[in-house]
C-alpha cells in the first residue's frame, strides 16, 4: 500500500490541535506503518461523544495501513486523571473498573478492525503490568527520571494549584507518570512510535516521550486532537451534565441523532470534517451551496445520518429517523414497540396514568396546564391532539383506540409540547 501523508489529511480536517516534531514523524509515517496508541479510562460504564474524536482518528490511520492500539486503563482508573479538573476525582471501585472495563472494550470493538492481518487493532489493559510492579523498584528505575519542579509546571497542575482550597493529592500527581510508563511499555513491546489523545492529555503525552528518550534514547511522537466543548465552554465528560453516550442504554440512537441535528451552523462543516468519512471536497461544496440560500441546512441532517449509523449501525438509524419523522409529522403508526421504550429512555415527558383517565385530567399531570378550566378551554380551543388526532370533547375518556401496543398514547398540546403517556 502507498504510504500517504496522513499528517496533512489531519491537518486538513483540522483534526491536530498540537504535535510533536511535525516533520520527522510526517517522515516516518511516509517511510513506514508504525503502531500508535490511544487510552481510555473505564471510569463508567460507557464511553461518550467526547471520545469519538479518538476513535475515529485511530480508524483513519488504520485506513492507511498503521497499526492502532487501544489502551484500557485499567490501573490509571482507579487512581483518575486530574488534567483540568477543578475537584478531585473520586476514586472507583476496583470490582466497577472490571465491569466497565469489559463493556468499554466492546464498544471500540465497533470502530476498528481486529482481524486485517498485519495492522488489525489490539486492546490491552494497562493493569496486566501495573499489578505485579514493586512500588520500591518503580520508584528507583521510573521515578527518578520525573522532576517534581517541572511536574508543578504543567498546566494541568498549575490550574488547579491556583486555587487555595483545591489540592492535589499525592495520588493524582502520579497519573502523569503512570501514564508516562504505558508509552514506555508499548514502546517496548510494540515499537508504539505514537501516542494520541485529547488536547488535555498534551502534557501526559509529553512526559512519556521524555520518558522513553531518556531510557532508551529513541524519537517516539504525540498528537493532540481537538475537544468537543458544549456551548458553554466545558468539555463533554463522564462527570459533566448533558453527557452524550455511545450506549444506546444511556442515550437513545434517537436522542443522540436529534444532538447532532441540532448542531449550531458555525460548527456543523468543522464536525462534518471530524466525525465522518465523507470527502473534504464534498464538504467544501456543501459548505459553498448552503452558504448561498436562505434555507435550513442540509448539513446537521447529514452529520446525524453519517455518526448515528457508525455509532448505532444502520438499525439504530432508521429507529431515530422514524421517530423523527413521526413526530415532525404527527403520525404514529408506523413507530415500533421499540420506538416509542427510546421515547420512554429518555427523550420525551412522560407520565403514568390509570385507564378510563379523562383527557383534562392527562394534560394537567403533563404539565401543559394548571387547572381543569384552562384545561377545558384549551381542549374547546383545537390545541390538543391524541396521537395525531385532534380532540375538542373537554370531557373525553382515553379508550382502548388510543393506546398503541396497549400501552402508549402520545398527546400533544399546539406544534411542538409533546407527552408520552403510559399506561399501568
Amino acid at each position: 500500500m502507498k504510504n500517504y501523508n496522513i499528517i496533512k489529511k489531519l491537518n486538513e480536517r483540522l483534526l491536530i490541535n498540537q504535535i510533536t516534531e511535525e516533520k520527522r514523524i510526517t517522515k516516518l509515517l511516509l517511510k513506514k506503518k508504525i503502531s500508535l496508541y490511544c487510552g481510555f479510562d473505564p471510569t463508567s460504564d460507557s464511553l461518550h461523544i467526547g471520545h469519538l474524536i479518538p476513535l475515529l482518528s485511530l480508524k483513519r490511520f488504520q485506513l492507511y495501513g498503521h497499526k492502532p492500539i487501544i489502551l484500557i486503563g485499567g490501573a490509571t482508573s482507579l487512581i483518575g486523571d486530574p488534567s483540568f479538573k477543578i475537584n478531585e476525582r473520586e476514586l472507583n471501585k476496583k470490582k466497577n473498573i472490571n465491569i466497565w472495563s469489559k463493556k468499554i472494550k466492546e464498544q471500540i470493538k465497533k470502530f476498528l478492525d481486529f482481524n486485517c492481518f498485519l495492522n488489525n487493532a489490539i486492546i490491552i489493559n494497562n493493569y496486566n503490568w501495573f499489578k505485579n510492579i514493586n512500588i520500591l523498584d518503580f520508584l528507583r528505575n521510573i521515578g527518578k527520571f520525573f522532576s517534581v519542579n517541572k511536574m508543578i509546571k504543567k498546566e494541568f497542575f498549575k490550574q488547579r494549584l491556583k486555587y487555595e482550597n483545591k489540592n492535589i493529592s499525592y495520588t493524582e500527581f502520579s497519573y502523569n507518570i503512570l501514564q508516562s510508563f504505558d508509552f514506555l511499555k508499548l514502546y517496548k513491546k510494540y515499537k508504539v512510535y505514537l501516542q494520541i489523545g485529547g488536547s488535555d492529555q498534551w502534557g501526559n503525552i509529553i512526559t512519556g516521550i521524555d520518558l522513553i528518550k531518556r531510557i532508551y534514547k529513541k524519537n517516539v511522537y504525540g498528537i493532540t486532537l481537538p475537544l468537543i466543548t458544549q456551548s458553554n465552554g466545558i468539555k463533554f465528560g463522564k462527570t459533566e451534565k448533558n453527557t452524550i453516550w455511545l450506549s444506546k442504554k444511556k442515550t437513545s440512537p434517537y436522542k443522540f441523532y436529534q444532538f447532532w441535528i441540532n448542531t449550531n451552523d458555525n460548527d456543523v462543516y468543522k464536525f462534518l470534517k471530524f466525525f465522518t468519512f465523507i470527502s473534504l471536497k464534498k464538504i467544501n461544496e456543501l459548505e459553498k451551496k448552503e452558504k448561498n440560500i436562505n434555507k435550513r441546512p442540509k448539513a446537521q441532517y447529514i452529520l446525524a445520518r453519517e455518526i448515528t449509523r457508525i455509532v448505532h449501525g444502520k438499525k439504530g438509524l432508521c429507529a431515530a429517523e422514524r421517530i423523527t419523522k413521526s413526530l415532525f409529522t404527527g403520525i404514529f403508526n408506523n413507530m415500533t414497540k421499540f420506538d416509542f421504550l427510546q421515547l420512554k429512555q429518555d427523550s420525551m415527558p412522560i407520565i403514568y396514568l390509570k385507564k378510563k383517565t379523562s383527557l383534562k385530567k392527562s394534560i394537567i399531570i403533563a404539565g401543559f396546564v394548571s387547572s381543569y378550566n384552562i384545561a377545558y378551554n384549551i381542549i374547546k380551543s383545537n390545541a390538543i391532539s391524541i396521537n395525531n388526532k385532534k380532540q375538542i370533547n373537554p370531557n373525553y375518556i382515553f379508550k382502548n383506540s388510543d393506546f398503541l401496543y396497549g400501552i402508549y398514547t402520545i398527546i400533544k398540546m399546539g406544534k411542538k409540547k409533546f407527552c408520552l403517556i403510559i399506561w399501568k
